[in-house]
């Protein structure tokens, strides 16, 4: 392989590095409007009346618009393939308000001073609603976050009812549950909590509007899903999809919440309103608490096993706080349990119930990991506290009872596991964190202890039936290629990664491609950036398009060669006569040849040619599972509760890699991600709703310096369905450092941290707690 399995440089490096990639704030020009939000102070509302006389008297104002002015069709924000499955519960301004930081009016001015000023000139009347805040109180509250009438789903999911505040409630259940659990010797049975996690990424939500000279709104906007902002724009402002063209341009990183379409509508309806260029720029306030988060959820794990350790049943139960609106809700919490329950697919038997709640709380949304994470984080705990009830080491417990390769997963939607190495995964983190020697803890003096701990985890590659990807690859006139992809990087390095494709597929090298920007008019569509679907979804249609515009690269050479033997049409053709190696196209028999320069000077700069295009377009009947291992070493203070990472291991199969540097990169960030939402991210709301954590002043995520030492390695398995054998890296790698924390503090003070964060003060309670029952 040239560049498969490769550190290839990203080919966007050294323009990130210099500062000179254009985000979408640096593409709108200085006259266009300034448009601000004003949001609600209060977290359920409903407006009596609202004044803008005195705002429209501002100067510079150009437009104020409220729910008086906006159309009055529902659509969903989430950024999910048509038909979505998410609840048709939003407008673009609503009468309601149901979160602190709902939009209630907009203001477009000249100047962001003016569009502040004539803010504060809206007088509103309220009246004051009783919200519901506790999504565990949340399921027939008499208070109804959601109540009309004209609430839609394209699904009929089981148990949904807005008027019970249900976003999604059902079951799955494989075997005799009951009976196993009757036939256990040992049973673990609590519930684990993690709190909303912010995505945090550098750039927040940014877009511009302008109306183009044919009358088309044209949006650019820093997104993971160009195409479903089309559609879901077409829908909130009731315009033909053709009307719209959305443009993205470099992204400053997403990690989810730009799979929801956040800041995009309100700009876009300016600009239709006024005809004039906008834009909206979220201050990091609006970011952490006007936008989507990961979702809050408690999941009750109950776990059945003999005493040789052998597993016969599971049970999850999933609580999801799905906030004020309900885009991600019904699929997120699927996730909770059908991307951890198949990790022991040697239980004869498994239950898998799920509840979301609709809270006037911001809504959640989607984050890397999107659910898997918080499941994860309690089956896994509560494996690690089976394997301490047994007497048995964790790592153990875990070979007895995964999944192995070639097997049929019932709580995976029966997929077969047709590629896996995470029996390597768990022996080579074991060796490389000296867990036999380190197992289970080490004093270090009469305070200090150092311990491990450990987790496995599995994600997918997109979403089986569901995902598509389009691509094309243009042979230009000089022998250069160019890529079209509608996949978004947002600082991934996908471009990168596809062109590494398309360059092994054409033996071309990687300085003959340029990556073209996503253009909704003139990319191939893709499902957007999100469910781990770029490499093995879209990668698969660069693969495809590669192979087609090779054949017509040799199609072509062979005419030039001799254009009375070669007639036939391209589809008759036999290829295998001829040799192509990047550069020539030779003639097996003769040996005659011909450059790829003159063939592209040939098709594109002849009268009597075309531009050679290959086409290529994906979408698996399958989402074959990347698998890992986490291992990770902590050093606590017994008496302050103080703890640190001193090493965190992480051994992943995601298939053929194929980019080793850019591997190792979303890993380390991955975990470095998984231990912020371990240690240290804490979103808190006042008795009234109010986020109190919305700046990083008060919401903390973790430094280099507090991640510890992170060591990453690969153990590939081949996955036949995608390109080169490749798997997805992008979520799974966040999902193993909540429960292995869990485990080490276990493991260095005999405690049981069920709820995320793991702060100090939470350890040490719990170290005092044990002390008290006499068990420290």
């Amino acid at each position: 392989m040239r560049y498969v399995s490769r550190p290839v440089r990203k080919i966007d490096g050294m323009s990130l590095v210099t500062g000179k990639p254009l985000y979408t704030d640096d593409l709108a020009p200085k006259e266009c409007l300034i448009v601000k939000a004003l949001r609600s102070p209060y977290a359920y509302a409903r407006i009596k009346n609202i004044d803008v006389s005195k705002a429209k008297m501002v100067k510079g104002v150009a437009c104020v618009l409220t729910y008086k002015d906006v159309p009055k069709v529902r659509f969903t924000n989430a950024g999910q393939t048509y038909p979505e499955m998410s609840s048709y519960d939003r407008l673009i301004l609503d009468e309601y308000v149901r979160y602190v930081g709902d939009e209630v009016a907009l203001v477009a001015a000249a100047n962001e001073k003016a569009a502040i000023q004539a803010l504060k000139l809206i007088k509103v009347d309220y009246e004051v609603l009783t919200p519901v805040l506790d999504y565990k109180k949340a399921k027939d509250n008499p208070v109804i976050v959601h109540n009309y009438e004209d609430y839609h789903n394209n699904y009929d999911f089981q148990g949904q009812n807005n008027k019970r505040n249900i976003v999604v409630e059902g079951m799955d259940e494989h075997g005799d549950v009951e009976g196993e659990f009757s036939r256990s010797d040992v049973i673990v049975d609590h519930e684990y909590e993690n709190l909303a996690q912010e995505q945090c990424m550098m750039e927040t939500f940014r877009t511009y509007t302008y109306m183009d000279h044919n009358g088309r709104l044209c949006v650019v906007t820093s997104t993971q899903v160009p195409f479903h902002v089309r559609r879901i724009l077409s829908r909130a402002l009731q315009i033909p999809q053709s009307r719209i063209r959305v443009i993205k341009p470099r992204i400053g990183g997403g990690f989810g919440a730009k799979q929801t379409v956040v800041s995009e509508f309100y700009p876009a309806i300016i600009t239709l309103k006024t005809g004039l260029p906008a834009k909206i720029i979220y201050t990091r306030k609006e970011a952490f608490s006007a936008s989507n988060s990961r979702h809050q959820m408690c999941i009750r794990v109950k776990i059945g096993a003999d005493f040789d350790g052998t597993i016969r049943a599971i049970e999850l139960d999933t609580l999801s706080n799905q906030g004020a609106y309900g885009e991600h809700g019904t699929t997120t919490i699927g996730l909770s349990g059908h991307k951890s329950l198949p990790l022991y697919n040697q239980a004869r038997a498994f239950r898998f119930k799920y509840t979301g709640v609709y809270t006037n709380t911001m809504p959640a949304g989607a984050f890397r990991g999107y659910g898997a994470t918080q499941g994860l984080f309690a089956l896994e705990s509560a494996v690690n506290e089976l394997a301490v009830k047994l007497g048995m080491d964790p790592t153990r417990l875990r070979e007895k009872n995964m999944v192995r390769f070639g097997e049929i997963m019932p709580a995976y939607y029966n997929e077969k596991m047709t590629s896996s190495a995470l029996d390597r995964c768990i022996y080579r983190g074991r060796e490389m964190i000296q867990w036999d020697k380190k197992y289970p803890r080490t004093q270090i003096s009469d305070t200090k202890v150092r311990a491990v701990g450990m987790a496995i985890a599995m994600q997918g590659s997109g979403i089986a039936k569901v995902d598509t990807a389009g691509a094309e690859i243009k042979l230009n006139d000089d022998g250069f290629y160019t890529l079209k992809i509608g996949a978004t990087d947002m600082g991934t390095g996908c471009d990168t990664i596809l062109t590494q494709i398309a360059a092994e597929a054409l033996l071309a090298d990687m300085d003959q491609f340029i990556v073209a920007q996503v253009d909704t008019d003139i990319s191939p569509f893709d499902s957007g950036s999100y469910a781990s679907a770029t490499t093995y979804v879209t990668g698969m249609a660069v693969y495809n398009a590669a192979c087609d515009l090779k054949n017509k690269i040799i199609f072509a050479g062979a005419k030039m060669l001799d254009p009375e033997k070669y007639t036939v049409p391209l589809e008759k053709f036999n290829p295998k006569k001829f040799f192509f190696d990047g550069a020539n196209v030779t003639e097996v028999s003769s040996g005659k040849s011909v450059s790829i320069h003159d063939i592209a000077i040939h098709c594109a700069g002849n009268y009597t040619g075309t531009y050679l295009n290959g086409s290529g377009f994906y979408s698996s009947p399958t989402s074959p599972p990347p698998l890992m291992a986490g291992f990770v070493e902590i050093e606590l203070d017994k008496e302050t509760g103080k703890y640190e990472i001193l090493d965190y291991v992480g051994v992943v199969d995601c298939g053929t890699v194929i980019n080793t540097s850019l591997a190792r990169v979303q890993t380390e960030g991955g975990i470095a991600q998984g231990i912020g939402l371990a240690m240290y991210e804490d979103v808190k709301y006042s008795d009234k709703g109010k986020m109190m954590t919305n700046s990083f002043m008060q919401y903390k995520i973790p430094s280099r310096v507090d991640v510890g030492k992170i060591r990453v390695a690969f153990e590939s398995s081949y996955e036949p369905s995608g390109p080169y054998g490749a798997k997805s890296i992008g979520e799974i790698v966040v999902n193993t450092p909540s429960p292995a924390i869990a485990d080490a503090l276990r493991n260095a003070a005999d405690i049981n941290m069920r709820s995320l964060p793991i702060t100090p003060e939470k350890v040490l309670a719990a170290i005092e707690e044990a002390k008290d029952n006499g068990e420290g």
